[in-house]
């Protein structure tokens, strides 16, 4: 309809020069091309009309020629190829809720991952986790020990145990502790630093390795 709607306005683009016809898209455009084409003008004259008819908004001379040189290949589609790469994507809370449970499934997930599951483009990814989401990568803390609520009572006994034996008896205190000989163990870390980065808010405190 585009195209048909082109045509017809044809005649008239001379003498409404003060009206919208340089409002035309680029479908439009191409079936102006196609037409001058099809009445045998060469790319020159079909740059030289457009020019005169619309001015500044008329399209550059190597468009015109190139839409000319397809349309001598017998190619006279007038609508746009896809491009290569990633198609453009709005980000939409749906795509932010969608990379955010992503994320809280597999805090270690690389942003590419996520970028090849939902089919757009690693940019965006970061950009919503950083922008949108509020996230950073941190890596993992080393701390000495992971004590549960009853590691942390059992200790919590020890101690006031010992400190009882103290109080009544402190010159008989040391003789009551029983120590043992050391042994070096070789100890292999299976997740390095960069495996152990995690996806968090931030202001969240790091996440702990033991």
């Amino acid at each position: 309809m585009c195209q048909i709607a082109s045509l017809f306005l044809l005649p008239r683009l001379k003498v409404s020069m003060s009206g919208d016809v340089h409002d035309f898209n680029n479908i439009e455009t191409q079936a102006v091309i196609k037409y001058f084409f099809l009445q045998g003008k060469a790319p020159k004259e079909i740059h030289a009309i457009l020019t005169e008819t619309s001015g500044e908004h008329a399209p550059s001379y190597a468009t015109v020629k190139n839409w000319v040189a397809q349309f001598k290949r017998g190619d006279f589609s007038t609508c746009e190829a896809p491009r290569p790469g990633w198609p453009t994507t709005v980000t939409t809370l749906e795509t932010d809720d969608q990379i955010h449970e992503i994320i809280l499934e597999d805090r270690c997930i690389l942003a590419k991952s996520i970028a090849e599951q939902l089919g757009i483009s690693r940019e965006l990814v970061g950009s919503i986790i950083h922008e949108d989401l509020n996230m950073r990568k941190l890596s993992a803390k080393w701390v000495p020990k992971c004590l549960n609520a009853d590691k942390k009572c059992q200790r919590c006994q020890s101690s006031e145990q010992l400190l009882e034996f103290f109080q009544c008896d402190p010159n008989d205190f040391l003789s009551r502790l029983v120590t043992m000989d050391e042994t070096w163990l070789y100890h292999y870390d299976l997740e390095t630093k960069q495996q152990s980065v995690e996806w968090r808010q931030s202001g969240s405190p790091c996440p702990k390795k033991f």
